[in-house]
C-alpha cells in the first residue's frame, strides 16, 4: 500500500551562527527518511534538539528544504512552487505543544475555528459559524463556551480548541508536535483518548512527535527514534520497546519510568 506520507533523504541546514564563517552550516536534519501509511500513527521520539520540530515544519511546508523530497499522496511537495504548495498544505495540519502561542488570545473559540474557512474562502458567514460550532462540539467544547476568548480557557480547553482548528479543513495528516507534553496527567489522558477517537472516526493519519516513550508506546503503530538530525532506529512499536538496538533509544527508554503494558493510558505521573 502506498504511504500517505513518504520522506526521503531530507536535509535542512541553518546558518551556524553570527560568529561562524558564512559558509558554515548547521545540519538540523541530516538525511531523514520515513513513511506513514494512511490511517496509522508514527511516533517520532527524540531528545530536545534532535530535529523533530524542524522535520514537522518542513513536512507542513512551513520551512523550505535544503534537499530531499516529501511525498504526500504521491506528490513531491518539495518540487512544487509556493502557490502549488498552498493548494495541498491544508491537507497537512500542525498541533503545537503550547496552543497559547498559536491562538490569538483576543479571539473567541468560534472565531478561532472559523478562521480557516475564511482564509480559504469557503462558505458563507453563517455556514462558517455553523461548521465551527460542529467542530467545537466534536472536541468537547460546549456551545456556551464558543463565545469565550482564548485567554479565558484552561490549558486542556485550549488544546481541544487547537485540535478543532486543525481539523476544520478536514486534513488527512495531522502532525502533533509535543501536543500532550504541556498538559497535566488527567488532561493528557483525556486529550489522548480524544485524538484516538477522532482518528478512528475520521480516518486520520498522525505523526506524533514526543520525547516521552510511554505516550509513544500507547499512541503509535510504529516508532522512529531521532538523534542529531537522523532517524537511528525505526519499526513496530512493540519491537522497538522490547528490543531497542541503538544507544539513543536505550537512553530514552531508561529515562521513562514506566511503559504501558496494554492499550490503557499509563503516563509518567
Amino acid at each position: 500500500m502506498q504511504p500517505l506520507l513518504k520522506v526521503q533523504n531530507l536535509v535542512k541546514h541553518y546558518a551556524a551562527g553570527r560568529s561562524a564563517p558564512s559558509r558554515d552550516k548547521f545540519a538540523a536534519l541530516a538525511g531523514v527518511s520515513l513513511s506513514i501509511p494512511a490511517r496509522t500513527t508514527l511516533a517520532l521520539v527524540g531528545e530536545s534538539g534532535s530535529g523533530k520540530s524542524t522535520l514537522a515544519l518542513c513536512i507542513a511546508c512551513l520551512e523550505p528544504l535544503t534537499s530531499g523530497s516529501i511525498w504526500f499522496e504521491g506528490v513531491d511537495l518539495a518540487a512544487l512552487d509556493r502557490n502549488q504548495q498552498r493548494l495541498l498544505c491544508p491537507q497537512i495540519q500542525l498541533v503545537f505543544q503550547d496552543p497559547a502561542n498559536s491562538l490569538n488570545p483576543r479571539w473567541t473559540a468560534l472565531e478561532i475555528v472559523s478562521e480557516p474557512f475564511f482564509v480559504e474562502g469557503r462558505f458563507s458567514r453563517q455556514e462558517r459559524d455553523d461548521k465551527a460550532r460542529t467542530w467545537l462540539d466534536r472536541v468537547g467544547i460546549s456551545g456556551k463556551m464558543a463565545s469565550r476568548r482564548v485567554d479565558e480557557l484552561s490549558g486542556g480547553q485550549k488544546q481541544r480548541l487547537a485540535i478543532a482548528r486543525a481539523l476544520a479543513l478536514e486534513p488527512k495528516l495531522v502532525v502533533l508536535d509535543e501536543a500532550l507534553s504541556a498538559l497535566d496527567c488527567s488532561v493528557q489522558a483525556q486529550i489522548s483518548n480524544l485524538l484516538l477517537e477522532l482518528q478512528a472516526s475520521l480516518g486520520l493519519t498522525y505523526l506524533f512527535i514526543t520525547h516521552d516513550f510511554a505516550m509513544a508506546a500507547h499512541f503509535a503503530d510504529e516508532i522512529a527514534v531521532m538523534d542529531h538530525g537522523r532517524i537511528v532506529e525505526s519499526g513496530p512499536a512493540e519491537k522497538i520497546l522490547r528490543s531497542p538496538g541503538h544507544h539513543a533509544t536505550r537512553s530514552l527508554l531508561a529515562a521513562t519510568p514506566r511503559i504501558p503494558e496494554s492499550q490503557g493510558i499509563l503516563v509518567n505521573c
